[in-house]
This record gives structure tokens, C-alpha cells and sequence, in this order.
């Protein structure tokens, strides 16, 4: 199949809950865009569903081959493509609903959601909320006007390369050694992985950093929280502001490779993590209040393992085994939550982003030919 076989889809979204956005479209009349990959062969059985937060999966790599295995696949980008600062996870399933619907409205009887890195959580955020509404609010206590109608359920999982969550994701990879949250150079370097701190690390080591991880979140929410009581203790005063976080790339298992081991290389899947870490942009660098309470707090409602425990549908768990940011412990967290409904197959040598490996994109997309046949008669 050739790139020409891609179909730009467009598709409206309902408009629900009131946005700040560089523009009014967004709000007003959402619209969200897509890559529909077909088979040559008309078959509306089943269809996949690609999508991430902020990614743009309109290219995905798997697109043409689950279509050429007689597959449909929708690539499909949420109204936030590009635009982690601004990200609500409770719209974000409200665009991923639009796309399940104009696949049913297409005559696809089963549809199956695919998440890939970020969009794991997504999915599975999606279905449990698809399954048992439960997102009436944002984590800064305003109305999602979300409604049933909005999240139509999934017939499947697929995830591949699996993150457990933006909340997860902070809490693990934060840098501990800031001491001043405006001074990008400021360092505490007992914590400093980069400067002060050599791998191996010891278990007492671990456990103190990741302690001054969980305390660094807890400062930055606090003063969310905070600055979001002033702001609406204000008088016709905004109800939003941006701010930055930091340094958000310090995980000693991207230098340690006796941690959570598999068979990663040292570093980032970014490349060099110091590097990362100190990078004008990364994970959780632009930010607001409420995009920040939504995406990386400990209030988030878009853990992927807890909600994935909520769903009742089949799964099929993809595990990279050289991936540098899902790791073993990541695996064991979905494992658990999906329970007897999971099938687990390991990608042996697989990096995060299946990068240069064309022979492993076939495997994946085999792989999930099988197991739709087996779960979805």
C-alpha cells in the first residue's frame, strides 16, 4: 500500500467545555483531523483507532500495515496536536469519542483502541470512561460537560510500548536537585544525576530520590492550587496563567541499567538525557494551572493502569523489550490492572519507537491480526 491509499479524514466534535486557546475554532466549533488507511478489499467488520494527546499519529507507522492485513486503521489527531501547554485529558477523550463515532457511522461493527506510548493512558482513560462516566469535573473543579453520548465503548485494547500515565510519567522523571523553580540552572547537587551522582545507585539512594521527587510535585501543585484560589478570589480576574516547570528528565533508571532491567540502552529515548533534561522544550515544560492539574498532578483522572482496571474489555499488552522509558515495573502495572482480559506479547529488541526496526512493525501488526481473530469473533 502506498502513502496515496491515506485518506485525510475531518471530523466535528460537540462542543462542551469552554477552552483559553490561541483559537476560537478550537472552542467553538472543535474539529479534529485524521489518516484513514483502508484495505483494498472493503471489510467494515473491524477498525482501529490510533491517537495520542499531543502527538500526530496521522503517519503512524501502522497504519498501512494492519490495512494491507485487511485491517481499517484512522491515524487521528486530538485538538491539542502540538500543543502539550494547553492539554485537558477530559476533552482529549471527548475527540478520541468523536472518532470511534464516525467509525461506527461508517458501518465498522468492532472498533479497537490503539495506544501507543502516551496514548496508552489515553485509551484506556477513554473506555473506563466509556464504560462509567465518572469525568464530570476537571481536577480544578469545573464542569466537563461531558456526556455519554460523548464516549461511545470500544470493542478492544491494544497497547504498544505503554505509558502508564502523564501523572506517572512526572512523578518518576522529575529532577529532585532543583532548589529555585525560576532558575533553570539552580542545583541541589546531592540529587543531580548529571553532576553530582554516580550510577550505581543504592537502594537507600533510590528510595531518598524518589521521596525528593514526590516532594518537588507536591510543592509544584500546592502552588497551583494556591495561585488557581487567588486568581478566582480576584474580581473579573483570569481563570487561568502559564507557568514553567524545569528540568523534568531525571530518571536514575536512564543511567542505571541494573534497574528495571531489560535490554535498553543507557540514556534517553530523546538521546542524551542530561541533555533532555535542560532543554528549552520537554515533558511538563509549558504549562497551565489547569492543563497541569489535568495532565501531571496526583489529581489527574487519566492514570492509565487504575482505569484500565475499569474496563471489561479484551487487551492485548505490546512490551518493547529495549525501551527507555517502559520498563518492566510498566508491564507489571498493566498486567495487573487488565488481569485474565490481558495477552502479552514481548517485542523482543524493540525500542520505543519501533526507530529503524521495519521487521518489528510487521511483527506488531501480525501479532494484532491474530489476536483480533482470537478476541473478537
Amino acid at each position: 500500500m502506498s502513502t496515496s491509499d491515506l485518506k485525510l479524514v475531518t471530523i466535528d466534535v460537540r462542543p462542551g467545555a469552554t477552552m483559553e486557546s490561541q483559537s476560537g475554532l478550537q472552542n467553538l466549533r472543535p474539529r479534529i483531523y485524521g489518516a484513514m488507511a483502508t484495505p483494498a478489499a472493503d471489510n467494515r467488520n473491524v477498525a482501529a483507532i490510533v491517537m495520542h494527546p499531543t502527538s500526530n499519529f496521522m503517519g503512524h507507522y501502522l497504519l498501512q500495515p494492519l490495512a494491507e492485513r485487511g485491517i481499517a486503521c484512522l491515524g487521528l489527531n486530538s485538538r491539542y496536536a502540538g500543543n502539550d501547554a494547553m492539554l485537558l485529558m477530559e476533552q482529549v477523550i471527548q475527540d478520541l469519542g468523536a472518532g470511534v463515532s464516525w467509525l461506527r457511522e461508517q458501518g465498522y461493527r468492532k472498533i479497537v483502541l490503539i495506544g501507543n506510548s502516551g496514548g496508552a493512558a489515553l485509551c484506556s482513560f477513554y473506555q473506563a470512561q466509556a464504560e462509567g462516566l465518572t469525568a464530570l469535573q476537571f481536577p480544578d473543579g469545573t464542569p466537563t460537560h461531558l456526556v455519554r453520548q460523548d464516549l461511545p465503548p470500544a470493542d478492544a485494547i491494544m497497547l504498544s510500548a505503554a505509558h502508564a500515565g502523564r501523572a506517572r510519567l512526572i512523578a518518576q522523571w522529575l529532577d529532585p536537585s532543583v532548589v529555585d523553580e525560576s532558575d533553570p540552572l539552580a542545583t541541589d547537587p546531592q540529587w543531580d544525576l548529571y553532576r553530582g551522582v554516580a550510577a550505581p545507585f543504592s537502594e537507600a539512594f533510590l528510595a531518598s530520590f524518589r521521596a525528593a521527587q514526590l516532594a518537588r510535585r507536591d510543592r509544584i501543585e500546592q502552588w497551583v492550587l494556591a495561585r488557581l484560589r487567588m486568581l478566582r478570589a480576584t474580581e473579573n480576574g483570569p481563570q487561568d496563567q502559564t507557568f514553567l516547570v524545569y528540568r523534568t528528565h531525571s530518571d536514575p533508571r536512564f543511567l542505571d541499567l541494573s534497574l528495571d532491567a531489560n535490554d535498553r540502552a543507557p540514556g534517553s529515548i530523546w538521546g542524551d538525557a542530561r541533555t533532555v533534561n535542560y532543554a528549552a522544550n520537554a515533558m511538563g515544560r509549558f504549562n497551565t494551572l489547569r492543563s497541569w492539574l489535568s495532565q501531571w498532578s496526583s489529581m489527574s483522572q487519566a492514570d492509565g493502569p487504575s482505569n484500565l482496571a475499569r474496563t471489561s474489555v479484551p487487551v492485548l499488552l505490546m512490551t518493547h523489550t529495549a525501551d527507555g522509558s517502559t520498563f518492566p515495573s510498566t508491564a507489571k502495572a498493566w498486567r495487573n490492572a487488565a488481569g485474565e482480559r490481558l495477552t502479552e506479547v514481548a517485542v523482543r529488541g524493540g525500542n520505543h519507537y519501533l526507530a529503524g526496526q521495519p521487521e518489528l512493525v510487521q511483527f506488531t501488526a501480525d501479532k494484532f491480526e491474530e489476536w483480533l481473530g482470537r478476541s473478537l469473533r
